[in-house]
């Protein structure tokens, strides 16, 4: 078993343009079709995890405490930022704070540092298959395509998120969602096409409330921060 360690060096956190219909169960594919948008200016990364609460029952014929699985709460993740005014995810973010009652899609991609990357050809076909020879790519994993002198097929956009499917060793698939169906391509691209995969585990999505927070303080010379906080609304996808 391989075993990797992680900084948060290269940690990027998007929001979605338009708030989404809220959703405790989410799965992946409830994250298809959003339209993501990078929040720049990020400083500090805050925790994220469910918390879930314990039932204690005291029986009167035994010693021991029962115990039993209460409500799960995915908590709240407080980031810091430095102000960007003219960033359109700042600006998406104040937004959602404005928006009392909406709810907002969440994605926080970390490793981005020790990711996979290779120039890649993409082959027409149904599916589509990306050829990567030794790639080691697991399936569901992020994967996105960048390209310079040319065009992607008209399928795929680069810089979007897609997932690997039909891994083998020379190369996969991709889908629109974590378990979805593989893309079908109609052209094989141009260019030269560049593929970034982030480490598998290593991506977290979920809905939230996006909450406003402290402006920072301090003496002369320190740096001036914005706190943004998402209060998780239901389960975390973790792909």
């Amino acid at each position: 078993m391989s075993e990797e360690l992680y900084t948060q060096s290269g940690t990027r956190i998007y929001i979605s343009k338009l708030p989404v219909t809220a959703k405790l169960e989410v799965t992946p594919a409830d994250f298809a079709s959003v339209q993501w948008q990078e929040v720049e200016g990020l400083y500090n990364v805050g925790e994220l995890g469910a918390e879930q609460a314990v039932n204690e029952f005291e029986l009167i014929n035994s010693n021991w405490m029962l115990k039993s699985k209460g409500t799960r709460n995915g908590g709240t993740m407080t980031n810091q930022f430095i102000p960007l005014s003219l960033d359109p995810g700042q600006i998406i973010v104040q937004q959602a704070i404005d928006d009392n009652c909406k709810k907002y899609a969440i994605k926080v991609e970390r490793g981005a540092d020790c990711a996979a990357e290779s120039v890649v050809t993409i082959a027409i076909g149904t599916p589509g298959v990306v050829a990567w020879p030794g790639h080691g790519l697991a399936a569901n994993q992020p994967v996105i395509f960048t390209v310079e002198g040319g065009a992607l097929p008209t399928e795929l956009s680069a810089g979007t998120a897609y997932y690997v499917t039909s891994p083998d060793a020379s190369g996969f698939s991709v889908s629109s969602a974590p378990g979805g169906a593989a893309i079908a391509t109609t052209g094989a691209g141009t260019g030269t096409i560049t593929a970034t995969a982030a480490p598998s585990g290593m991506t977290d999505m979920f809905q939230a409330l996006v909450l406003d927070g402290a402006r920072s303080g301090g003496s002369k010379n320190d740096l001036y921060l914005r706190t943004y906080s998402f209060a998780v609304n239901g389960r975390i996808i973790t792909i």
